[in-house]
């Protein structure tokens, strides 16, 4: 969270009680997690100026560390462990090293490469739950964080609501310290949202009844606005959301601060019923400028 000295429109219209709602970081709920497909450096660079207050998890997403040249790859974790934003790789990269059978080999070298946590997942592969609970473990031993998927990538073969949370509750009992609920790129036809990437609330509302007050520990794939909004307006502004494009971050937090429409629209409703604000009444007198701010002109 930036310092309020630092906000650009510091006292102006009650904005900063609206980006107060958002717990400060290192937040273990509401996290925003960024999907990279391959940025550069100097693109991560220019992000990380802008927005590194508001993102906490950095995924490269599924092989593409593996094809970034070494010494871009170290520069460009370093870059972001710089900003105390924490970095994994995808999970189907592990998922391809699993077949190999180098889980061990693969956490030493993440480890060595400059990543801080781990996904790990079987959203291609099968695992059984036995050997799911010994990568949470190799991953832990190696001094990472670990942090598991549920789902499946095939929209033909989707495990049902309770199938997830009671996957996301072993993880979590076995050492995962989020676990991600898969929904792909596309946001389509995965998990909780069905062909036209609309949620499915149902479905929503049976996984978070199973998870209780685990459900803060899940992190949502949410590719497009409507199902962050959708999501931010059932959890709460503390919801935590992944597979964020780097490019959105800053719309993502201006959503959760109710600094758009599909945010601010409820926030303008709830406010009018609780009789917090009248539309018909006229404003009150200006008040006195925010400190650090100078009257300027005549």
């Amino acid at each position: 969270m930036r310092a309020r000295s630092d906000r650009p429109w510091l006292g102006v219209l009650g904005l900063d009680a609206a980006i107060d709602r958002r717990l400060p970081r290192p937040r273990q709920r509401g996290v925003t997690m960024v999907i990279d497909t391959g940025l550069g450096l100097t693109a991560t660079a220019d992000m990380l100026t802008i927005a590194a207050p508001h993102i906490d998890h950095w995924k490269l997403a599924f092989g593409t560390s593996a094809l970034m040249p070494i010494d871009a790859l170290r520069r460009k974790l370093e870059l972001l462990a710089e900003h105390s934003v924490l970095t994994y790789p995808g999970g189907t990269l592990l998922e391809a090293a699993i077949v190999q059978q180098h889980c061990r080999v693969y956490m030493r070298r993440a480890r060595e490469l400059g990543f801080g946590a781990v996904e790990i997942s079987d959203g291609t592969i099968s695992l059984p739950p036995d050997r799911r609970r010994r990568v949470i473990d190799c991953a832990r031993n190696a001094g990472l964080v670990a942090i598991t998927e549920v789902g499946k990538k095939d929209p033909a073969h989707q495990p049902e609501a309770v199938e997830l949370a009671e996957q996301a509750l072993k993880d979590i009992e076995w050492g995962a310290a989020w676990v991600i609920v898969e929904a792909r790129e596309s946001g389509r036809g995965i998990g909780i949202y069905d062909d036209d990437g609309e949620v499915r609330g149902g479905f929503l509302a049976e996984l978070s009844r199973h998870l209780g007050a685990l459900t803060d520990r899940l992190i949502w794939e949410a590719p497009r606005k409507d199902q962050q909004a959708a999501l931010v307006q059932r959890f709460g502004a503390n919801v935590s959301l992944g597979n964020v494009a780097a490019s959105e971050a800053l719309a993502l937090e201006a959503l959760r601060s109710g600094l758009r429409y599909e945010t601010l629209s409820v926030i303008a409703e709830q406010e009018q019923a609780a009789g917090q604000w009248n539309p018909s009444l006229a404003e009150p007198a200006e008040p006195p400028l925010a400190s650090g701010f100078a009257a300027r002109g005549a």
